[in-house]
């Protein structure tokens, strides 16, 4: 494995070399010196970077241009992230803090400084989506009579038919629990709706305790939609205010005073020591059952809790003010996607997606006889996924195919393709899966897998011990006249249908030699022991891809104006490639980076990134493909890779990265998978140099273009010749 560069100062409080700049100007004075690159203003923060992106989705919620319930599937999955953001990257952040520990990234923040920059950021994010829900998508939503009922728009009859369903489906199942030394305060469950009731009077033993808790079943649905012949046809309650209203049949004889919604967000990390136990699968099956009772990182209070409530909250939980977030609403936003699929309006959401499917591929049993003559490359979701499972599901009818073996990283299990390889031991065939159990909040869905394939004959493996295996690779062994063949899938994206639907993934299904020999070897090397084999095409971390890349991003720096690098990636945090870039863009070479979230790079940076441009697409479809240009003066590389550019995807896991031979192919994803996105003018906002991002707007010369919308008008039309 390559070793890293120094990144000195990166990693200090002070200026370059370790020492105080004097001076806040981006540049040194000197004529003709470069600044250090080491200097920690040209990092912008990682967990500041992922706030930022979460600002570009929650701008699609308040587009007028959106359909409606759209923006309210995008408000909820801001919600949805902000809760992993919390779960993990604030979690950690404030053990560091706990214990003392220094700057983590070249930014060179201290964990004091980080937290309090994160909190402002989320406060205001947080702010801003309340803002939108109360303010225009209620509105918006019920005058298309859809309407989220408060308790004082109940009508009696409606009154009446919410008291019959609180006592009959609510009721019997909860629990109230009054604060006293026999009723300690229960154990919150992360992210579960919790209510904090305040009470006055002594009930039958003469005890009198202030307050209360209740805490609602996660099997209760958050929103409950009112009979028709009682309200319109899209009205709903939420559970909240059902409880709300039917309290005082929990505390008989007592008055209730304050009714407070609150959500406490844990730290969800799991923590296995793979070297100390004897079967992960056991040891981390163990380690979820603590995962809903972590440390708390967050406290989430409704707008109407006192202050004296929520101090008592803060105190019980450990938690600090700059954990406290008052909400004009709901505590729990993401539960609201369930309007959307309660609400049978099609009007209200984007046109129902349509995939191609290449004309190659429409006869899956000629499917090998197909990629020997050429290699089928899919773009993903605009082109249709179930070439890909007709690939796995032929291997196991195929008399001729002697074994599959198959990288697992996130899937379901009533997967079609898990069903296949299922079908395919049970026909006798050799089946090895590489499931990754630590494939973070799919762990309990990994290990039902991995058992579900075992208990038919599956050969699983969980990867290597300290490396996640997020490489997504499927390998066919046939025999066939001249012996036997090898036939492979190789792609940016996991191998999930409903996924596939909603992510942009590039996948390639090839017959050729050298591509599928690598394969294997990497399969030989996952399942079994020995030194790094040696690959003649393909790129792999932790090993040659972090090298490789450095090493191509030098030749173009050495190519000066000549040189060109585009890169189309989640994620760019790496300090050593950032670092590589600043030099290839101070070498005149003109780089654009695609990156959909968080970016530690400051573009445009005078004598330091003066040639880089750092653009995010956020739009319908969910942006994951991975692809690395280098342009080698005219002749250019083009590799489709499932490594973002971090240091976990570089050292801590397993990943691949493929390069394309036809020249075709090259040509087709450097058209739609970057050329079109480095035009977009709907979708796209540019990072400015302080770490912001700013919508690019049409122009003259750049007339207003969805790089999505053309690719679903290019492929949604059934087939395709591509």
């Amino acid at each position: 494995m390559s070793e890293r560069r120094d990144t000195g100062s990166a990693t200090e409080a002070g200026g370059p070399e370790g020492e105080s700049s004097g001076s806040d100007s981006p540049a040194d004075s000197r004529p003709g010196i470069l600044p250090s690159l080491s200097d920690y203003r040209w990092y912008f923060n990682r967990d500041l970077s992922v706030l930022e992106f979460n600002r570009r989705v929650l701008a699609l919620s308040d587009d007028p241009h959106v359909p409606l319930l759209e923006r309210l599937r995008f408000l909820t999955i801001v919600s949805s992230n902000l809760d992993e953001f919390f779960e993990v990257r604030v979690a950690g952040l404030m053990q560091r803090r706990k214990y003392g520990a220094g700057p983590l990234g070249p930014d060179a923040l201290s964990p004091d400084e980080e937290m309090a920059a994160v909190s402002s950021a989320a406060h205001e994010i947080i702010a801003a989506q309340y803002a939108c829900l109360n303010e225009r998508l209620i509105p918006a939503l019920a005058q298309e009579g859809i309407r989220l009922l408060r308790r004082r728009e109940w009508q009696a009859a409606q009154r009446k038919w919410i008291s019959e369903y609180f006592h009959q489906e609510v009721f019997p199942l909860l629990t109230p629990l009054s604060l006293d030394p026999a009723h300690p305060f229960p154990k919150v469950q992360n992210k579960g709706l919790n209510f904090a009731i305040v009470l006055e009077g002594r009930d039958a033993y003469g005890r009198h305790s202030p307050i209360a808790i209740v805490q609602a079943p996660r099997i209760l649905p958050r929103i409950i939609q009112l009979p028709r012949e009682l309200a319109g046809p899209f009205d709903f309650v939420f559970l909240s205010s059902v409880i709300h209203e039917n309290i005082e049949a929990l505390f008989p004889g007592l008055q209730i005073r304050g009714f407070y919604q609150f959500r406490v967000t844990r730290n969800s990390e799991l923590f296995v020591d793979e070297e100390e136990v004897d079967n992960l699968l056991d040891a981390l099956a163990d380690e979820l059952t603590t995962r809903p009772f972590g440390e708390a990182v967050r406290l989430e209070v409704a707008s109407n809790c006192p202050r004296d409530v929520h101090l008592h909250l803060l105190r019980h939980f450990g938690l600090q003010e700059e954990s406290l977030y008052t909400l004009s609403g709901p505590v729990n936003l993401s539960r609201m996607a369930a309007i959307i699929d309660m609400v049978s309006r099609p009007d209200l959401l984007y046109p129902p997606l349509s995939p191609g499917t290449p004309s190659r591929c429409l006869r899956s049993e000629e499917i090998f006889a197909q990629l020997r003559s050429s290699p089928v490359l899919l773009h993903h979701p605009y082109q249709s996924f179930t070439p890909v499972v007709d690939f796995i599901r032929q291997a196991a009818s195929d008399p001729q195919v002697l074994g599959i073996k198959q990288t697992l990283y996130r899937t379901t299990p009533d997967s079609p393709i898990v069903q296949a390889l299922m079908d395919a031991a049970v026909a006798g065939k050799q089946v090895t899966a590489v499931v990754e159990l630590k494939a973070r909040f799919d762990e309990a869905n990994n290990i039902r897998l991995a058992e579900e394939l075992e208990s038919v004959g599956v050969q699983v493996v969980y990867g290597v011990v300290k490396h996640k295996v997020h490489a997504k690779m499927a390998l066919v062994l046939r025999r066939e006249d001249d012996g036997i063949r090898m036939y492979g899938h190789m792609g940016t994206g996991n191998y999930h249908p409903r996924n596939a639907r909603i992510y942009t993934d590039l996948s390639l299904l090839t017959a050729d030699p050298a591509i599928t020999a690598d394969m294997n070897a990497l399969f030989m090397h996952i399942t079994g022991m020995g030194q790094a084999p040696r690959l003649q095409r393909l790129l792999q971390s932790p090993f040659t891809l972090f090298s490789g890349l450095r090493e191509r991003i030098a030749a173009e720096a050495a190519l000066g104006k000549n040189g060109r690098i585009i890169a189309r990636v989640n994620a760019l945090t790496d300090p050593d490639l950032i670092r590589d870039l600043y030099d290839a863009s101070q070498a005149g070479v003109q780089i654009d980076l695609i990156v959909r979230g968080s970016c530690a790079l400051r573009p445009k940076i005078p004598e330091v990134s003066d040639n880089i441009r750092v653009i995010s697409v956020v739009g319908r479809f969910l942006e994951h493909s991975r692809v690395y240009y280098f342009g080698h003066n005219g002749h250019p590389e083009v590799w489709i890779a499932s490594a973002d550019w971090m240091g976990r995807n570089f050292f801590r896991r397993l990943e691949t990265a493929v390069p394309l031979q036809e020249p075709d192919l090259v040509k087709r994803v450097y058209q739609e998978s970057l050329a079109l996105y480095l035009e977009d003018r709907c979708n796209a906002w540019e990072m400015q140099s302080d770490g912001s991002y700013r919508p690019l707007r049409s122009t003259p010369d750049h007339p207003c273009q969805s790089a999505q919308d053309l690719l679903l008008s290019l492929y949604g039309r059934g087939i395709s010749g591509a």
